[in-house]
Formats: C-alpha cells, structure tokens, sequence
C-alpha cells in the first residue's frame, strides 16, 4: 500500500528532534540521506531517502536537494525592525568615549528613534522596514518577532504594531508582534512616570482588543523602568491571557530574570548581569534566556552572559539580532549565531537549536515550530552547505538555497 504527500523533500535532515538523537551536543538530530514528506503545509512523515522506496511513499511535487542540508526555518525572536531615522551618529559618539547612558540622558537614544519614527507615515515605515525583513528572510528566517516601542503613545505605537502584522501578511511568513511601551520615558511624561505606565497599560487593553498583541515586553533597567513598573503592565498582560519577556540584566542586575519567571514568562533576552538567583528561577519556570551578542559587541560589553551556569541549570538557551537602530544595527541572525560562538563559547549545535528550537520556545510557538517533527509546521530552510557548522563559521555569507513556510516557497 502506498502513501502520497502532497510533497516529498530529499536532502540530509538537521531535525532538532530527540526521536533522532538530539539532546545537547549529539549532532543535531541529524538524519543524513533524509526524506521528508509534507501534507497541507505540515511535517507529515520524517525517515530516509531509502524508506521511501521500501514504503512506497509517492508524492505530487519531489525536489531532491542531494547532499545539501535542511534545518527548521530559523526564527528571530527578539527584534526592533520597524523604525524611523538613523543613528550611525550615535556609534561614533561611543567610540569617541561617550557612553550609551549619557548618550540617552542627552535626548539621544531609544528617544532619538521614537521622535523620527512617530514623524513617519504608515506606508513610509513600512518601506522601510520591508527592506530589514527581505533581508532576514533571504538568510532563511521564516519568523521574526517584532516589537512596538519606539511610538510611545498610542497610535504610534498602534502605527508600529500594524506595519508588523502587514509584513506578516504581505511577505507570506510568521510575525509575532510585541507590545513594549515600557521602553523609555517620552518627554511629555518626564515630569509624571506614573501616569505613563498607566497610560501604556489603558493602551495594552486596547491594541490587544485591536488584535494587535501578541506578548508584552518592557525594559527593566536603571535607564528605563524598575520592577514595580514592569509588574503593572504584566500584570494587565495577565489578565489578557497575554505571555510576557522582559529586557533583563543588560547593563545592571535588576532581578528581571526572576521578575519574568514569577510571571511564567516565555524569556530573558540580554541577561549579561544575571544573577543565580534568577536563573534558577528561569529554570524552575522553563524560561528562555535570549543571547543577544551583536549588541553586547557593539556596545563593546566586557560582561558575558553566564553561559556555563545556564548550562548547568538547564536554561535553554536561544540568539537572536536584537536588529535595532542604536545598539544593534544588524540584520543577520547568522552572524549573530557565529557571535555567539565567539564571544559567547556557545558550540555551533547550541547556535542553530538557539535559533531554532529554542527561539520557537521564547515565543511559546514550541508545539508548532522549530524542530523537525511530524506536525509541525513546514517552515524549512534548504542550506547550500557541506556541515550544520558551516552556518555559524562563514562570515558574511548567506547559503540558503530556499525557504518554505507552512509548506509554500518564500
């Protein structure tokens, strides 16, 4: 008896899947000389290239990709694409010695990028932001989380969230949109912080009525917002039935880590200054600690993440660009991946599950994505590679040969 796909797929398999072996540092779960075959934009069968003749597997569409080298579509998940304006000027300045907080105390800043973003038009910020996506979707990203935060009032931040949501639909691929009004401090309420959190948390309830809302995400840091802040807006993202994250540890311990794990949040993203008490929080709650090493090496960090005691606590552990105007000026989630092996001492296998596996967890999309897995989504990237470590060691380079999401060619 034969069994027919709408589409069978040959290539060696990275599958990410511990039904093929993978737990940490095994490989990959790789199957080489893989198969796999996909019915109604799903993972419908995994085996091998010969199994598919002992089985008598049939489909409507094959493609043979030899010797190259599918992974799960990879997945950006913590990014600031959708912005206004320019701050190369900024990067200079922290090279000649000015530092990232004086540079926003002086009205530069995440500010900087909030007053030429709110000067925009729709369609102009989408044009915009168009480019930055075409650019991580041709590294093979099938789902890039985007967040608001650089509007910081309502309807610019309403702007920001639906430009996100119109590149999903337009560019045929997974958008998760954040809501992040906890980002800094617009001018209009420099002199009355509590009006403002409460401000940002009557616009949560509205965007989120809007279906514009996805998760929420604050900055808990001594430039930005204290704990107490944060807890105000989590605590109406609860109340929506909305996951939250939190921008945690990146230049001081705020103990943001077990702020977000107390909220049974989905991540951590920067976490240098980490402390222990917050990662065993995160690990009692499975809360993803999100690298973010582009920024640590533009901002010339010398605080590393506390990669070895995540490891031992059993943190999982994702990268990501962190693309942003000021701190992270990138659209490459591969060199961020080879970044994370660097600086971090992340191994190539840890990497690619960090932006895949392990991204799809810090936006609760684990069930559906980010692995090889018989139902699953068919978000593949088709790698023109000879080894998995290849995607982490050829700066510069970009050798995706395609990209299927939910089955269709991007």
């Amino acid at each position: 008896m034969t069994t027919h796909f709408d589409m069978l797929l040959f290539a060696n398999l990275a599958t990410f899947n511990e039904e093929f072996g993978f737990t940490h540092n095994t490989h990959y779960g790789a199957i080489h000389q893989g198969a796999m075959g996909i019915v109604g934009g799903e993972i419908a069968w995994i085996g091998t290239k010969q199994d598919t003749k002992t089985l008598q597997l049939t489909a409507d569409n094959s493609l043979d990709f030899g010797d190259k080298w599918i992974t799960p579509a990879l997945i950006d998940c913590h990014t600031h694409l959708v912005y206004g304006g320019n701050r190369s000027n900024e990067f200079e300045m922290r090279l000649n010695g000015v530092s990232y907080q004086d540079i926003a105390s002086s009205g530069g800043g995440i500010m900087a990028t909030v007053n030429a973003t709110r000067d925009l038009g729709f369609d102009d910020l989408y044009k915009l932001s168009a480019k930055r996506l075409k650019t991580l979707i041709n590294q093979g990203v099938g789902t890039v989380e985007i967040k608001s935060g650089y509007g910081l009032d309502l309807d610019s931040e309403r702007k920001m969230l639906t430009v996100a949501k119109k590149l999903g639909d337009d560019f045929g691929i997974t958008i998760k949109k954040t809501y992040l009004a906890l980002h800094a401090i617009p001018p209009e309420f420099k002199d009355n912080r509590e009006k403002y959190v409460k401000n940002a948390c009557e616009w949560l309830k509205i965007l989120h009525d809007e279906g514009l809302v996805d998760a929420v995400d604050a900055f808990c840091e001594s430039i930005a917002f204290n704990r107490d802040e944060v807890a105000q807006v989590f605590d109406v993202a609860r109340s929506l039935g909305l996951p939250v994250k939190l921008h945690a540890e990146q230049m001081s311990d705020m103990g943001g880590g077990a702020l977000v794990a107390d909220f049974h949040g989905l991540s951590a993203d920067h976490i240098e200054y980490l402390s222990d008490e917050s990662i065993a929080k995160m690990a009692e709650h499975g809360v993803v600690g999100v690298l973010l090493p582009t920024a640590f090496y533009i901002l010339k960090e010398t605080k590393l993440p506390p990669i070895d005691k995540m490891r031992q606590m059993g943190v999982n552990m994702a990268v990501s660009t962190d693309s942003n105007p000021g701190t992270s000026p990138s659209t490459s989630l591969l060199l961020a991946m080879n970044m994370a092996c660097t600086l971090f001492g992340l191994t190539c296998e840890e990497a690619l599950a960090g932006t895949t596996l392990y991204a799809a967890k810090a936006l609760g999309l684990q069930e559906s994505k980010g692995k090889l897995d018989i139902g699953f989504d068919a978000d593949l990237a088709i790698w023109d590679i000879d080894r998995l470590a290849d995607l982490c060691y050829l700066i510069g380079a970009s050798p995706v040969h395609g990209l299927l999401v939910g089955g269709k060619v991007v």
